[in-house]
């Protein structure tokens, strides 16, 4: 068995081997969630497939083939671009301040082409593939080092720092939470880790006083006191808690949905798209399409498990949390158990952005199963 892996690894796959080796039950669970996402668009628009669910359903169609075209390349040819992809993706992070355009009250896009891009989100993936390109060959003791610890929190810092001034304080804790996460899975030690997050304690106060915008501090404390300002500052909560509370065990049924039809939910098409689910589905279906959620999870560190590099397992776990932390956030968010920090459900809710990412981040976690046993030496720089 040993050996027949073995020679597997080293024989050249041709495409249609590598179509064939796709792991296409993951693939069903992602096109399952994605049209839930485009029925609920569907919905929420009154029954007709504009304004959003048409475009949506291009979107992924187009994020479907992307998906399928990055499984099929080496997986050490996504080691060589790491590095080119992370500065990309900075210097997208750059033009956003310099010319970026405002939308919802942040400057987050840029336009490129005719279309609008958001950077912070292909950042998320770029990080993954820097971080896991930067940690790969390195034992727990190199990870530990002042200098390579250094180094790794400025490619975390960095584009957090950029993505902040957006402002957009959810993609930075993603950003945040995704790079520390590598960290960790690399094995970098306790006696680094403990001070670090007593010193995040600390600083809580300073953050409050210096660095959150007044708005972000209203979110705070609507989460402390949603019912204090319910026709204000804290409308979205309230009537997202009442549109999940109002589903019930069943739901009112597919197209059934009324905070969403008469308005009342506040960006029901993308942050809030999961209120509108389980108004209309209820206990029973939010809980099924979270079990498809924590399915893909578990099929992603099936997949991390299997590689035989460091860097494939690395960039695996690092997508899967990735998603993993997308789900947690929004779906907290829209429930009151975290203010309201503006992320998206994936494959639910509407953005093209989003979707051609984590459809990306899908293709990324497709190419290291399908080259699970390319062996990548210690200080390889990509392909070999």
């Amino acid at each position: 068995m040993a050996l027949r892996a073995y020679a597997a690894a080293k024989r050249t796959l041709s495409v249609a081997d590598k179509l064939m080796d796709v792991n296409w039950g993951l693939v069903l669970l992602i096109t399952l969630c994605a049209s839930a996402g485009i029925a609920m668009l569907y919905s929420v628009a009154g029954g007709h497939m504009q304004p959003w669910a048409l475009s949506q359903l291009v979107k992924f169609t187009i994020g479907f083939l992307v998906m399928v075209a990055v499984a099929t390349i080496d997986v050490r040819v996504w080691m060589s671009l790491a590095y080119p992809a992370y500065a990309l993706a900075l210097l997208l992070l750059v033009a956003v301040v310099a010319v970026g355009h405002m939308g919802l009250g942040a400057q987050r896009w840029v336009n490129i082409g005719g279309m609008d891009l958001q950077p912070s989100e292909l950042m998320k993936v770029s990080l993954v593939l820097a971080l896991a390109r930067f940690l790969h060959g390195k034992s727990v003791e190199e990870v530990s080092k002042p200098l390579n610890l250094a180094i790794a929190l400025a490619m975390i810092a960095i584009p957090a720092i950029f993505v902040v001034l957006q402002p957009n304080l959810g993609t930075t804790l993603i950003i945040i939470a995704d790079g520390c996460s590598l960290l960790f899975l690399a094995g970098l030690s306790w006696w680094w880790i403990a001070p670090t997050v007593a010193g995040v304690a600390a600083a809580v106060p300073l953050a409050w006083r210096f660095l959150l915008h007044d708005y972000q501090k209203a979110r705070v404390e609507t989460f402390l006191d949603p019912e204090a300002d319910a026709l204000g500052k804290g409308w979205n909560i309230t009537q997202a808690k009442i549109a999940i509370g109002s589903g019930g065990p069943s739901g009112k049924g597919f197209l059934g949905g009324t905070q969403s039809r008469l308005n009342f939910l506040p960006e029901k098409q993308t942050d809030f798209i999961f209120t509108n689910f389980a108004e209309e589905f209820g206990f029973v279906g939010s809980v099924a399409l979270l079990i498809l959620f924590a399915v893909i999870i578990g099929y992603g560190v099936q997949i991390a498990m299997s590689a035989r590099s460091q860097f494939a397992r690395l960039l695996a776990m690092g997508i899967t949390l990735n998603f993993f932390f997308y789900i947690m956030i929004n779906g907290a968010m829209v429930m009151g158990l975290i203010p309201v920090v503006g992320i998206p459900m994936p494959l639910l809710s509407y953005g093209g952005s989003a979707m051609l990412t984590v459809m990306f981040g899908f293709g990324l976690l497709m190419s290291v199963h399908i080259h699970r046993q390319v062996e990548i030496p210690r200080h390889s720089g990509g392909i070999i």
